[in-house]
């Protein structure tokens, strides 16, 4: 057996396999296996396969159950796991209340009254909280809910590694400086995903996020009045909603076919000049991206197997493991 989760997991596999063995061999074995309690692990897919059973089913109902209610709610949710993973990896920062030490990130340029979501992470947190005290992390609850949004959503699914913690600091600063924005150019995008360990096609394939959700007009002002690469009858609609001043937070759907069902339109989109994004027309417009447009454009399965590769990257962008961080009881406070 290769061993290369945490305690939790651990004691979990070594108990189940050593049932019919000596007591005192499991002692011994329980013994060497906590000495990588303060270390640094691997994320694994059965970390709380033990000490949180019934983690899957409780994270996948709470979705569920907010996208029945709202289904833009399911955007929502990919977008916070996506927006706390680029700020000092996926540590759930972006969940924490300002306090007097620092200014948190849900007032970043990013996220200021456009995240959301919080109260599903915060339901699903405290269902957990009543079936497994203290056990499962703020920033694992964001990773499957955001598998799980992408999935009810009609998109493809991913295993997601388990075992982060929370941290207990975070950063509107770093957050302003490193969620990619709105008005960057293919370059820029470029090198704001090397950054983070992703490349070319994880940059592609993951702006396909954009088959889902809204945008607000404060964000998509400057592609539809000073671009020259959109459609001009799109452009025409759009400014008839969004004026060159006022309505900034008025939202429109990022794909204006299918906003909340996860398919490939938006590539589509992308080679008709129909998005509301500068960012997104990067991504087409004669550079070294408009191959993979084209590629997904034309084949949902290569888009949803590249758009889930992509994901289990980006879900592992520096997690705090081990000894690192906390369990956050309440995902808004440290404990």
């Amino acid at each position: 057996m290769v061993i290369r989760e945490t305690t939790n997991y651990l004691v979990c596999v070594i108990y189940e396999r050593t049932q019919m063995a000596s007591f005192h061999f499991f002692l011994l074995v329980l013994v060497a296996t906590a000495r990588v309690l303060g270390a640094d692990a691997e994320l694994s897919t059965n970390f709380y396969s033990c000490s949180c059973p019934k983690l899957l089913p409780i994270v996948n109902n709470g979705v569920a159950k907010a996208i029945q209610k709202e289904a833009r709610i399911g955007a929502s949710l990919l977008r916070l796991h996506f927006h706390d993973c680029f700020v000092n990896g996926c540590d759930a920062s972006i969940l924490l209340d300002d306090t007097s030490n620092f200014i948190g990130e849900q007032t970043a340029a990013a996220n200021n009254r456009s995240a959301r979501g919080f109260n599903v992470i915060d339901g699903i947190k405290a269902n957990l909280e009543k079936q497994c005290p203290g056990v499962v992390s703020c920033a694992d609850v964001l990773a499957l809910a955001a598998r799980d949004s992408v999935v009810q959503l009609g998109g493809p699914s991913w295993e997601v590694g388990l075992g982060r913690r929370d941290s207990t600091t975070a950063s509107r600063g770093t957050a302003n400086n490193t969620i990619p924005g709105p008005f960057l150019s293919l370059s820029g995008l470029i090198t704001n995903f090397a950054n983070q360990g992703l490349s070319v096609t994880d940059l592609v394939a993951l702006s396909g996020a954009h088959t889902i959700g809204l945008a607000q007009c404060k964000n998509f002002r400057a592609h539809i009045y000073n671009d020259s690469n959109i459609d001009a009858s799109y452009a025409k609609f759009l400014k008839s909603k969004c004026p060159r001043s006022g309505n900034d937070n008025l939202n429109e759907p990022l794909d204006r076919q299918t906003p909340i069902h996860f398919d490939n339109l938006y590539f589509k989109n992308l080679m008709d000049k129909k998005v509301l994004l500068h960012s997104d027309q990067q991504l087409f417009n004669g550079g070294s991206t408009d191959n993979l447009v084209k590629k997904y454009a034309t084949d949902r399965a290569a888009f949803f197997k590249d758009f889930a590769k992509g994901m289990v990257k980006l879900s592992n962008i520096k997690p705090l493991t081990g000894s690192k961080g906390q369990i956050r009881i309440n995902c808004g406070k440290v404990n």
